[in-house]
């Protein structure tokens, strides 16, 4: 059973889309279920060489509000140009594009979550139906197109969007009367903007990286579209902030200057699901991974001080695209007008969990390894490239866990995704990490190893699915590969 309960929203801003300037945090569209249906139509559309998501008469992406239960019925229209003038990671770029709903436990087969076989070439409709499992976890996930060899283009302009599976309030009941936000960061290209100074000198960006180098970054992160906004949240009040790494190829080490996060969720996975009597915990930081999403409870900083949400610079390796720090938003006091009412729903159902012993998982030897590779010619999972005619690389028995470790035999990171299902990532180069985790997506470290034991227990996940790297320019230049879950 669900009930709503109404609380305060935010003021809609146009985004920031030219030099730099200081709005208050857009609000992105919100479509939600009638009759337990979330009925929408997304376009397809490039506008003055940028990909974008057309949704009732503008560019901004909704937010798709659904419940345990319900089915997300999208109509997607390829509207790109039958021509393309861009360049992709494997040329000649067609135009083709697709969804992927990325974390959901969801099935691979066509209407719902197929990335192999669904794909619209301009012109043509693919009509999705994904149906949401009655016991699925809440959380934050999202939707974004991943047709191989021409993702990373799609993504890096935004043709993204976020996914909220109500009902965190099962498992940390403090969060169910807070003021919400849901917080889509993106990068943004100014390598060839004329105001590239100025948005560098806005956001922060120091003028040396992580290595010393003085290469000047080539991308800034939006927050919903816009650049360093202002997010207004009172004197020690408590928000909950859901937040998604949006960006094709770049990481975010996430601090709340003053403040901590006090963790409910990682990737769409409620702490307490597994672990019960664990429903928070608090860090000061957290390593965001391309794909990766954070809902947390923050509280807003003491009068007279300022705060910013920033993100603190990342070494990626010495092959590895520069990932400075910079100021993503800043922490202010609200108005005195008070913001529009925001509804949202309340998951009265009690809580499942799940919790699995793991230890006699991780004593034996992995079931299967993940070895990333590159060299001038591409990216490689196991010394091959994928190929949408190839057979499964592996195959997972429905009802099993399994052990998998994660090579990474490159010079910069690589994050780990598997689609359908989530895993608990316990070690990094055979050493027990502090805070093992349940995530979708996993960071990699350059020539490092994680271990990671996946859940293949959900029969709603039959069929051939796929697992890669979540940076999109590797995984278009064929870092990525098949597995069959049977």
């Amino acid at each position: 059973m669900t009930r709503t309960l109404l609380l305060i929203g935010v003021r809609i801003f146009l985004p920031a889309l030219g030099c730099a300037q200081t709005v208050s945090l857009p609000e992105p569209p919100q479509v939600r279920a009638k009759n337990h249906v979330v009925s929408l139509t997304l376009h397809g559309v490039n506008e003055n060489g940028r990909y974008a998501f057309a949704f009732n008469g503008g560019r901004v992406a909704p937010v798709i509000r659904a419940s345990p239960g319900d089915v997300l019925s999208i109509t997607y229209i390829n509207d790109l140009p039958a021509k393309s003038r861009e360049t992709c990671a494997v040329n000649p770029c067609m135009n083709m594009t697709n969804l992927h709903f990325h974390g959901l436990a969801v099935s691979p087969n066509a209407p719902q979550d197929d990335v192999i076989g669904m794909l619209a070439m301009p012109g043509q409709v693919l009509r999705y139906s994904v149906e949401i499992p009655r016991d699925h976890p809440p959380g934050l996930f999202w939707y974004h197109t991943h047709p191989h060899g021409e993702s990373h283009r799609q993504v890096s302009d935004g043709m993204s969007g976020a996914i909220v599976i109500e009902g965190m309030e099962r498992y940390a009941p403090q969060v169910g009367r807070l003021r919400e936000r849901v917080i889509v960061l993106r990068g943004r290209s100014i390598e060839h903007d004329p105001n590239a100074a100025e948005l560098r000198h806005h956001v922060e960006i120091q003028s040396k990286g992580c290595r010393g180098e003085a290469k000047a970054a080539e991308e800034i992160f939006t927050v919903n579209g816009a650049v360093r906004p202002r997010i207004e949240i009172a004197p020690k009040e408590r928000q909950f902030w859901r937040m998604v790494n949006a960006s094709a190829d770049r990481y975010l080490d996430l601090q709340l200057d003053g403040q901590t996060f006090e963790i409910a969720a990682l990737d769409g996975m409620p702490l307490a699901y597994h672990e019960p009597e664990g429903p928070t915990r608090t860090t000061n930081h957290l390593l965001l991974a391309p794909a990766g999403r954070l809902e947390a409870i923050v509280t807003g900083p003491p009068p007279g001080t300022h705060s910013a949400l920033r993100t603190l610079c990342v070494d990626t390796g010495s092959d590895g695209d520069p990932n400075p720090g910079m100021a993503l938003a800043d922490l202010v006091q609200p108005s005195s007008d008070p913001p529009p009412e925001q509804v949202h729903a309340i998951d009265d159902r009690p809580p499942l969990y799940k919790p699995i012993d793991v230890e006699p998982l991780n004593k034996v030897a992995p079931n299967f390894i993940v070895t990333f590779t590159e060299d001038k010619n591409g990216f490689y999972i196991n010394g091959r490239k994928f190929a949408p005619d190839a057979s499964p690389m592996t195959s997972a028995r429905l009802g099993t866990y399994q052990h998998w470790r994660i090579v990474n035999r490159t010079g910069e990171l690589h994050p780990f995704h598997i689609h359908q299902v989530h895993f608990l990532a316990y070690a990094e180069n055979g050493v027990p990490l502090a805070h093992p985790a349940w995530l979708d997506t996993v960071n990699v470290p350059y020539r490092s190893s994680v271990d990671v034991i996946l859940d293949f227990t959900d029969p709603i996940i039959k069929g051939i699915s796929v697992f890669h790297c979540h940076l999109l320019n590797h995984e278009d230049k064929g870092m990525m590969a098949k597995i069959l879950f049977k």
